[in-house]
């Protein structure tokens, strides 16, 4: 007998009972209003002040380029991290050996470290007064002040979310179907190519969009390591501090925008 995969026990809108008027159900529904405004409330009301100066944010050359330079490099380090990200996960969710838990910990780490903190870990490492960095130089290759600089460090802090996701979309695979490929002659390789992957393709989906979002948010790496050319995020603390709020209020505007689009992206593939 097949084994149900764990997903088709998710609970569901379905299964919980309507909120009733009780003190305690009372207390926490306006808990979370509250904590709904702090979320929402700069949201939308830098959305409304922007509103008037979108049109002009798009015929900016710095604005549509620092834009432009953020999603082809944040492009890149999602590529990157897919074809790195994906055997790891793919290794995590299917083996076990010595040391498993401390690497599936430390894959956390650029999430929870300051990112400013990270930029200087990557200068330190690939800056050409370091070794790796002077070796990288001398084969034309550079970190600092360059495109490549800005893609390792999107890659660095977006990598867990990309790992994770398809980390999880591996374990919602259900073992036994990659047995009976298995049992019929086909190769690890071909197992992986024709029933793994297909069937965990959604929730890849979902850690490369979230992988790409998370990478053109970036600004703490990306600044220490290269401020040129900039990006969004970089371009975005340019104007506001060589040209006042109301300059950075439009270019706000469009980020949020993006970011919305980003989310409504990932929870059309995670309903669906």
């Amino acid at each position: 007998m097949w084994r149900k995969s764990r997903l088709n026990y998710a609970p569901t809108s379905r299964n919980f009972p309507p909120i009733r008027s009780s003190a305690f159900q009372v207390a926490f529904v306006l808990l979370g209003v509250v904590i709904l405004v702090v979320l929402l409330a700069p949201i939308i009301y830098t959305l409304g002040e922007s509103s008037g100066g979108l049109a002009s944010a798009l015929t900016d050359p710095l604005i549509v380029g620092s834009i432009l330079t953020s999603f082809y490099a944040a492009f890149l380090a999602t590529v990157i991290v897919f074809v790195t990200g994906v055997p790891l996960a793919y290794v995590l969710s299917r083996y076990q050996f010595p040391g498993k838990s401390l690497i599936d910990a430390a894959l956390d780490l650029p999430i929870l470290i300051p990112h400013d903190a990270a930029g200087v870990a990557l200068l330190l490492l690939l800056s050409p007064k370091a070794p790796l960095g002077r070796v990288l130089m001398q084969a034309g290759l550079c970190f600092t002040e360059t495109l490549w600089g800005i893609v390792i460090a999107m890659a660095f802090v977006s990598a867990p979310f990309m790992i994770r996701a398809a980390q999880e979309a591996f374990e919602s695979v259900d073992v036994e179907l990659e047995m009976v490929a298995r049992s019929l002659g086909a190769s690890p390789a071909r197992v992986f190519w024709h029933v793994t992957l297909p069937l965990s393709a959604r929730g890849i989906l979902r850690g490369c969009l979230l992988t790409w979002g998370r990478a053109i948010s970036e600004f703490g790496a990306v600044v220490i390591l290269a401020y040129y050319p900039m990006s969004a995020p970089v371009a975005l603390y340019y104007l506001f501090i060589t040209r006042g709020l109301s300059a950075a209020i439009p270019m706000t505007g469009l980020l949020v925008l993006m970011a919305l689009a980003i989310l409504v992206g990932v929870r059309l593939i995670a309903e669906r």
